[in-house]
């Protein structure tokens, strides 16, 4: 079994979700009482919220490829940055890790176009709704992404932080959400990427009109199926 990395932390919340996903799918895998091999860096997010409030992605930059760098060092053999805004820095931690990095976007990428789908839904931080970095990494594949008007992107963004990274599921908001992922759906959207890696605490494929992709769940098989490989 190889080691995974995860640079976690961005939210917590999530990286809970990451290390219950991985170690329950190895377990499933491998039986008995198996678990992943996995090193965790885990982030400070009050600071990392703080630099991407002021634009300091220089600073982010630096902070994440020295956990990508203290991960190799421990003897990861594969990446994962647990969190979809700050792949907006992908490609500079990728440079510097020396180990291969699981892009979040291209795994999710993957299981829309395995769904026969070419247009969906994009609902996430402001970050990554509305800078090209994902929207341009999904239309590379041939997808097409319908984002939320300007109201709702505030309150989606809104929720993550005030609500979602600090553990607080509120019914009004899940039923915010399911109105959201409906006005989608007429807007074209065939499927809705839950592209915060906190989204998934609250919207349930239950909630959603239209099918949902995971990227949290997605993220975490991918590192499973890289650690299990012969």
């Amino acid at each position: 079994m190889k080691t995974i990395g995860l640079i976690g932390g961005m939210s917590w919340e999530s990286t809970t979700l990451y290390y219950q996903l991985i170690n329950r799918e190895v377990a499933r895998r491998l039986g008995g009482l198996s678990s992943a091999r996995l090193n965790l860096v885990s982030l400070d997010f009050q600071d990392i919220a703080q630099r991407q409030r002021a634009g300091d992605w220089a600073g982010m930059s630096a902070i994440l490829r020295q956990a990508a760098r203290h991960l190799k060092d421990t003897g990861a053999q594969c990446l994962l940055i647990g969190t979809n805004t700050m792949h907006k820095l992908a490609p500079e931690v990728q440079a510097d890790a020396g180990i291969p990095l699981i892009h979040i976007a291209d795994v999710t990428a993957d299981a829309i176009i395995a769904q026969g789908l070419d247009t969906v839904g994009l609902m996430g931080t402001r970050f990554t709704m509305e800078e090209a970095f994902y929207v341009q990494r999904l239309r590379e594949r041939g997808i097409r992404c319908v984002l939320p008007d300007e109201a709702q992107r505030i309150e989606i963004h809104r929720i993550i932080f005030e609500e979602l990274c600090q553990g607080e599921i509120s019914d009004s908001s899940r039923r915010w959400f399911s109105d959201c992922i409906a006005d989608l759906q007429t807007r074209g959207a065939q499927g809705v990427v839950l592209g915060c890696t906190e989204l998934p605490l609250i919207v349930r494929p239950q909630d959603s009109c239209l099918p949902t992709f995971d990227t949290t769940a997605l993220h975490a098989m991918a590192a499973v199926d890289f650690a299990l490989a012969a």
